[in-house]
């Protein structure tokens, strides 16, 4: 029987994407899924293919960047027993194209909006003796990104916070994963913020393999069920951080050919 079956699981920034996988893989495997989203209406959308599948779901409208909606629902929600926090977005470019402004948004949401869900879920599985925290970082926050500073500073901030937390959690009953997967064909690289460079021309030349969703989703859940302190996928992300944390000069002329690269695509 799945780990899942039976039980409440809810999942921020669901419309799309990741989120959408692991809500409907969630409910396939017999979990009861609140899919959450600032886009209500993809939102709904996931809920109702879910019922429509036979599968239990319902539909919140959620801004992971407000911490006290974020509370409040998670308070709401009764029974958790996994909280899976995965909105986010991309910022693409060079730090000196950047401004504070989309500093400041990035982080709202890819850095403190894991930490809002994580504290108001950690609380309530204190509580009940148990529960799992499931945070949506990336090989990025542990092997670094250059052209997206902004993206790579906030996921290193939840590997780093997700770890911190889960030292915290094991004698509490709590469990904490932070999923660190490789490039997934998904709706963010629509939704990135491009800055001074054209999105079809940069993803043209995303240097590592795009993989599919379905396998990323299996993957992520498969590293839930085995309790994977920080889930990384798929091979190639395995070894590149391995690469990277063994060899770390590594870095620099990685990093170097990675920049030159990109700047030919950069309208000056």
């Amino acid at each position: 029987m799945s780990a899942f079956q039976g039980k409440f699981a809810f999942v921020t920034g669901g419309a799309s994407g990741i989120g959408r996988g692991l809500c409907e893989a969630l409910a396939a495997r017999g979990a009861e899924v609140t899919v959450t989203d600032v886009n209500f209406e993809g939102a709904q959308a996931v809920a109702e293919s879910i019922l429509r599948a036979g599968g239990k779901a319902r539909a919140l409208r959620l801004d992971v960047a407000d911490g006290e909606a974020v509370t409040r629902e998670l308070e709401s929600a009764g029974r958790l027993d996994y909280v899976f926090n995965n909105a986010g977005f991309a910022i693409v470019g060079e730090v000196r194209d950047s401004d504070l402004a989309s500093w400041r948004r990035i982080v709202e949401v890819n850095l403190m909006g894991v930490v809002a869900g994580s504290l108001a879920a950690y609380k309530i599985m204190v509580r009940q003796g148990d529960g799992h925290i499931v945070n949506t970082a990336s090989l990025a926050g542990l092997a670094g990104m250059p052209t997206g500073a902004a993206y790579a500073t906030t996921k290193a901030g939840v590997v780093m916070f997700s770890q911190m937390l889960r030292a915290e959690g094991v004698a509490l009953g709590v469990k904490v994963s932070a999923a660190c997967p490789g490039f997934i064909r998904t709706p963010i690289f629509d939704n990135a913020q491009y800055l001074r460079v054209d999105k079809a021309r940069v993803l043209k030349h995303i240097p590592l393999p795009i993989i599919e969703l379905a396998p990323a989703i299996a993957g992520i859940l498969a590293g839930v069920e085995r309790n994977d302190a920080l889930i990384v996928l798929p091979f190639y992300a395995r070894l590149l951080w391995r690469l990277m944390r063994w060899f770390p000069f590594l870095g620099g002329p990685l990093g170097r050919k990675t920049m030159a690269d990109f700047r030919r695509l950069r309208t000056p």
